[in-house]
């Protein structure tokens, strides 16, 4: 009788990564070839230069904005978390608003704008919170249900 060793699982942001890469670029696409068919294609093509511009120039001001603001906090010995949160959502945005697309100049201008911003930072930091609680005693984290309990005494 031959064993078979466990299959070891996918990790599920592999799979999410994949299914972004592939579907991301055909929801692009789709969305270009309409807003072609709605306003021309060239009208389509400098609309999204016009786009990348912007982003370009968004992404430059709101990114030394960011920087100098990271600097300040780390002079006066404060605790960067805020700061360091939107660097990350600013490097993010402008890398979205490098990619050719409406639906990722979308994401990228939520992620860099100033106005909303804000929004998205609560949005990352509840998800960062929520990944490390399931990591740190969560549901199936360390400590959680079903982990092997060691009883002892301290001396």
């Amino acid at each position: 009788m031959t064993t078979h060793p466990p299959r070891r699982r996918r990790p599920r942001w592999l799979t999410v990564v994949f299914v972004l890469l592939v579907v991301v670029p055909i929801a692009e696409i789709s969305v270009i070839v309409a807003v072609g068919k709605a306003i021309g294609g060239w009208q389509t093509f400098f609309l999204l230069l016009v786009e990348s511009a912007l982003g370009a120039w968004l992404v430059r001001r709101e990114g030394s904005k960011t920087w100098q603001a990271l600097r300040v906090a780390l002079q006066t010995g404060r605790m960067p978390s805020r700061e360091l949160t939107d660097a990350a959502l600013v490097l993010v945005g402008g890398t979205l608003l490098l990619t050719p697309g409406f639906l990722t100049d979308i994401a990228g201008f939520f992620f860099v704008l100033p106005v909303t911003r804000p929004l998205a930072r609560r949005l990352l930091e509840r998800a960062v919170a929520a990944r490390l609680l399931r990591g740190w005693g969560g549901p199936g984290g360390a400590g959680g249900a079903g982990g092997d309990t060691i009883e002892g005494e301290v001396l």
